[in-house]
């Protein structure tokens, strides 16, 4: 995740889009799209394939024409530049390169195209290699070059222009996950260095939220959301957004009551559930909403109290607990409020399935009625034996305030 960006005052935003609507056909591609894009700001635009993203990015390079609405760049509407004239550079997701040219050839080629001065050309090529980290392969032929090679020849001819805004498409989707992981650290950082306006498009949501500063989660040619990469995760306003952007588990109910922010809900098998809600968006009783945990916030134990479906036994505490009306030397009584929070939230069932990632393991837990939850567990030690195993009853657990209320 990137450090928070602060927009700069009193500038117009780098890119605008307003009210901008692109069709083909009977289809709908973007469909009344507004937005804003900073200046210096690293921006991704995240969706599913055919939610729009490209065409919009595209319509910004001046490769399609809205059917209605405009597009600013630094102000200017820019409907009436041609794509040349625009200060913005495209980097495709195929690279693009010329297979006839030298590495140093590709660079050069839009510089040649403008007519710049040989000196200059030579100068800001060698610059563009030195920044992607290829100096001495100027003479290479990109068949010669690994995958991540022309990426950075192809990063490096969109930037030897010095576009005011860098336009992204699927850069990295070539890429193998490792080399993946570090270009992305990489653009990061000369993003950084040059100041420039970069804009992604990406359906990877791991890639989204490592390098850009807002994320722009795309629909049916809509913006469903837009913020910061922790906002998205941690915040969706949809049941589409928290189950597109990460993996989630939504709990469907009906609002049964409500205290001060608190609401409990009932699902189809009458359990109950409670989280808070966000002021303003407190759903009245009887509403239909769903509580969307992710499933690290999940506490899963092994519990041999596990028998009844569903729920603890009475009187019964998990393993590791101390017995009700002890302390541990330092620790402080808890209040009510306390013990209510620990009490809710808790229901049992047998694991039915392990993924063993490395760094965490995933449980699916099934419970009595057929539902499964999704749980994520660092693996905080080396063990010799994995602690729970396929079949095991166990409890699972979240916090109140773990559940994002969702009404949409």
């Amino acid at each position: 995740m990137r450090r928070a960006f602060v927009p700069p005052d009193n500038t117009p935003p780098a890119v605008r889009f307003e009210a901008v609507t692109r069709r083909f056909g009977d289809h709908v591609a973007v469909d009344a799209l507004s937005l804003d894009i900073h200046e210096g700001e690293f921006f991704a635009l995240l969706g599913p394939s055919g939610c729009g993203k490209t065409t919009l990015l595209r319509m910004l390079a001046g490769f399609e024409t809205p059917d209605a609405g405009r597009i600013f760049l630094g102000g200017d509407d820019i409907g009436a530049v041609p794509p040349h004239r625009r200060p913005v550079n495209m980097m495709f997701q195929s690279y693009a390169l010329f297979p006839h040219l030298t590495v140093a050839g590709n660079v050069a080629f839009g510089l040649k195209q403008e007519r710049r001065p040989k000196a200059e050309i030579a100068e800001r090529v060698a610059a563009m290699l030195k920044l992607v980290r290829l100096e001495g392969m100027e003479r290479r032929k990109p068949h010669q070059l690994s995958g991540g090679q022309r990426q950075r020849v192809a990063l490096a001819r969109a930037l030897a222009k010095h576009p005011r805004v860098l336009l992204l498409d699927e850069p990295l989707a070539a890429l193998d996950k490792k080399l993946r992981e570090e270009t992305q650290f990489e653009l990061m950082e000369l993003q950084a260095r040059l100041g420039t306006t970069f804009v992604i498009v990406t359906h990877d949501q791991e890639e989204a939220m490592t390098v850009a500063h807002r994320i722009g989660v795309m629909a049916n040619g809509r913006l469903v959301q837009v913020g910061p990469p922790p906002e998205i995760y941690e915040e969706p306003r949809s049941r589409w957004v928290a189950a597109f952007v990460g993996d989630v588990n939504l709990i469907e109910g009906t609002v049964v009551a409500i205290d001060d922010g608190r609401i409990e809900i009932a699902d189809a098998a009458g359990r109950r559930f409670v989280g808070f809600a966000q002021p303003g968006t407190i759903p009245a009783p009887g509403t239909r909403v769903a509580f969307a945990v992710r499933p690290e916030k999940f506490s899963v134990t092994t519990s041999a109290a596990a028998l009844e479906p569903d729920a603890l036994e009475p009187g019964t505490r998990e393993p590791g607990t101390l017995e009700p009306g002890t302390l541990e030397p330092g620790t402080r009584a808890q209040s009510a409020s306390e013990k209510r929070s620990r009490a809710v939230n808790r229901f049992t069932g047998h694991v039915a399935d392990i993924g063993y990632l490395g760094d965490v393991s995933v449980y699916k837990v099934r419970l009595s009625d057929g539902t499964v939850f999704k749980a994520a567990v660092t693996n905080a030690t080396r063990r010799a034996a994995p602690p729970i195993a396929w079949d095991d009853p166990v409890t699972l657990s979240f916090p109140p305030d773990a559940a994002v209320v969702l009404t949409e």
